[in-house]
């Protein structure tokens, strides 16, 4: 019988234990103060649903240990939920401010049989922070990163982000492997 995410999640927190007293403060943080347990995944795109952030970090940090033990057994695990789970943190906004709002038409709109295109919006009263700096942001007032890590999380989206281009070429492994498996769980495992 397949896991649900809720149990995978739990398997893959278990492996954090050189640092598990920090991986423990941030995920306290972020289940019990942002909408970790409950933002999608994005707007439109994957996972657009109540929870799809939390399923999509655990597809990547599941996929990104698959791809790890074939090419890069020396890669600590730990470190590779650590940015799994984190890549994406950003997308919950701020504690009590999430990012992503249910879209619901307003008064006026509803009154002419107004649907919206996608059911979710972003939410305006949020500063402007790319979701891997608030990652970043959110993280480090509850864990240590390794530069590698911090490289990792920063970077994720690869070259589909303009802004990554002066990383090209510099990559360290983790990143790759970050990389890679997320763009495998928002392409083919969550399509």
């Amino acid at each position: 019988m397949k896991k649900s995410v809720s149990e995978r999640y739990k398997d893959l927190k278990s492996i954090v234990i050189e640092r598990k007293e920090q991986f423990d403060r941030v995920i306290n943080f972020i289940e019990k103060e942002t909408a970790w347990l409950t933002a999608p995944a994005s707007t439109k795109y994957h996972l657009c649903k109540e929870g799809g952030l939390l399923e999509h970090s655990v597809n990547v940090a599941e996929t990104m240990l698959k791809i790890k033990s074939a090419i890069a057994p020396e890669i600590s695990d730990e470190s590779c939920v650590i940015v799994a789970l984190l890549h994406d943190l950003g997308k919950v906004g701020m504690p009590g401010n999430p990012q992503y709002l249910i879209n619901e038409p307003s008064e006026k709109q509803k009154k002419y049989g107004y649907k919206p295109d996608y059911p979710y919006r972003f939410n305006s009263e949020l500063t402007y922070l790319s979701v891997p700096v608030r990652s970043i942001y959110l993280a480090l007032q509850h864990i240590n990163l390794t530069e590698e890590e911090v490289q990792a999380i920063v970077y994720h989206d690869g070259q589909y982000v303009e802004d990554n281009r002066s990383c090209a070429t510099h990559e360290e492994r983790l990143t790759l492997l970050l990389q890679y498996a997320d763009s495998w769980s928002g392409f083919v495992i969550e399509k």
